[in-house]
């Protein structure tokens, strides 16, 4: 039986993606998709979320490519403007959760201390979140189990009772790895489909 629902944040409570910066800036999609490919990319925004500094990860990287400073910078200065709007629908699906039967929810996140600071303030989503685990306190990545485990023992949650929701297919493995039941985060509709099968 389930009694604990457990989010990831980042596409499936709030859109956060870095063209909606580096489009803007480039003026040129192939020099944005280059760019964020090879400079600025997903393996390299880790190291933030793993709890490293932005203002280390930034001079290394411009020292690293140093042609890219102005660019690289925007990436620490700019950051919101990589957040787009909370997903729709999904206010209102957590409201209707805690009203029904789990009014305590859970967070599990792979984000960076220093950008989620200014993420919680500006989306009111966040306010139905009661506890989160994040990667940047951690200093450790879904999917690890680590992680996942940091959760389960600081709020003595048993897996088998747990549902986490993640729109990336290796962190639902790693939550089903760890005993949990996972949904892979597609769209609210099909979201809304999966809870109706498993509560």
């Amino acid at each position: 039986m389930i009694k604990n629902i457990i989010f990831d944040f980042g596409g499936v409570l709030v859109d956060w993606n870095p063209h909606y910066l580096y489009d803007n800036y480039f003026k040129d999609k192939e020099k944005s998709d280059w760019f964020i490919k090879n400079i600025c990319n997903s393996e390299w925004n880790a190291e933030m979320d793993c709890g490293k500094p932005f203002s280390v990860a930034v001079a290394e990287r411009i020292a690293q490519f140093p042609d890219y400073e102005e660019a690289i910078r925007l990436y620490q200065t700019d950051w919101m403007k990589m957040m787009g709007e909370e997903i729709p629908e999904m206010y209102d699906l957590i409201k209707s959760l805690k009203n029904n039967g789990f009014p305590v929810i859970y967070g599990l996140t792979n984000w960076s201390v220093e950008t989620f600071i200014p993420v919680r303030e500006k989306y009111h989503i966040f306010e139905l979140i009661n506890h989160i685990v994040m990667s940047g306190e951690e200093k450790v990545l879904k999917p690890n189990p680590l992680l996942y485990k940091a959760l389960l023992d600081r709020y003595n949650l048993v897996p088998e009772e747990c549902l986490f929701i993640d729109d990336n297919q290796a962190n639902v493995n790693g939550a089903i790895n760890v005993g949990m039941k996972s949904i892979r985060f597609e769209n609210v509709k099909k979201l809304k489909e999966d809870l109706k099968q498993l509560l």
